[in-house]
């Protein structure tokens, strides 16, 4: 019997860089959402482990023990086929492997943080898939309740940025922290609050991939134009669906090798895919 799970785009909607350790890793302090459109995986129970990749963004994809969905399977002690549909783009700053591995500890009833933590640092905060405050180096993990959902169109220009020269090129490290999380109290006051806050990271990814610049004009018309984690991804908000729908059409069609979908913030846990 195949069963499948769902593993949606992660955004950043902050990313503030507040210190770095001695030990080289960077201190966060991000408010991260989920959005409707992911990775699909279907499960099919086995004696031994197969993983195969299709969809847009397949290619360069491992489908071995490199793959974090083969190790996350191996985590959870399951043997089987995954097939794996790559939606996302990888290297985007939105998730990517990190989302899926979540997916498949959550979709095999392993969804404790010591196996999230093992995989990445990105898969604990991707492991419920419900808004949170994410500090430290990921670890630190706040549920936040009650934040609204938003219409956004998500873009990707092609170009891989590494997370580490991201980092290294970044001339501050020590930054102020999120202020005023809780000061909002509408869906538009939730905008303007995030407009005060930052992607500490934005400023040196345009620098190393400048067509993030680029991505940020095509969605001037935004409420709010910010990349996304490390990028190259950005995001923008609209006031509804229709108008994030009418803004990805006319993205797409005056860039037509990008990567770009309107899609929504979740609130909730996904389900699983029946």
């Amino acid at each position: 019997m195949v069963t499948e799970a769902f593993a949606p785009a992660k955004i950043n909607l902050t990313l503030h860089v507040t210190a770095q350790r001695p030990d080289g890793y960077h201190m966060l302090d991000s408010l991260v959402v989920f959005a409707d459109v992911g990775d699909r995986l279907g499960f099919t129970p086995g004696p031994d482990m197969a993983l195969d990749v299709t969809g847009p963004f397949a290619a360069g994809v491992p489908a071995d023990g490199r793959n974090l969905v083969w190790r996350a399977a191996r985590s959870a002690g399951w043997t089987g086929h995954i097939a794996l549909e790559k939606n996302l783009p990888h290297g985007a700053g939105i998730g990517g492997g990190s989302s899926d591995a979540a997916a498949v500890l959550r979709h095999l009833g392993c969804a404790d943080l010591e196996t999230a933590e093992s995989l990445g640092a990105d898969v604990p905060v991707c492991l419920s898939a419900v808004p949170k405050r994410m500090q430290g180096i990921g670890e630190i993990l706040t549920p936040l309740p009650g934040l609204p959902e938003l219409d956004i169109v998500l873009v990707n220009p092609g170009g891989h940025v590494a997370t580490p020269d991201v980092f290294d090129a970044l001339s501050e490290k020590v930054n102020d922290q999120m202020d005023g999380l809780e000061s909002w109290i509408t869906r538009d006051g939730f905008v303007r609050w995030l407009a005060s806050q930052r992607n500490d990271l934005q400023a040196p990814a345009v620098a190393l991939v400048p067509q993030i610049a680029d991505v940020l004009d095509a969605l001037g018309g935004a409420e709010l134009a910010r990349m996304s984690g490390s990028g190259a991804t950005c995001f923008g908000i609209y006031p509804d669906r229709m108008q994030a729908m009418a803004a990805a059409a006319r993205i797409a069609q005056s860039n037509p090798g990008w990567w770009c979908v309107a899609a929504r913030t979740i609130s909730a846990r996904p389900q699983a895919v029946s």
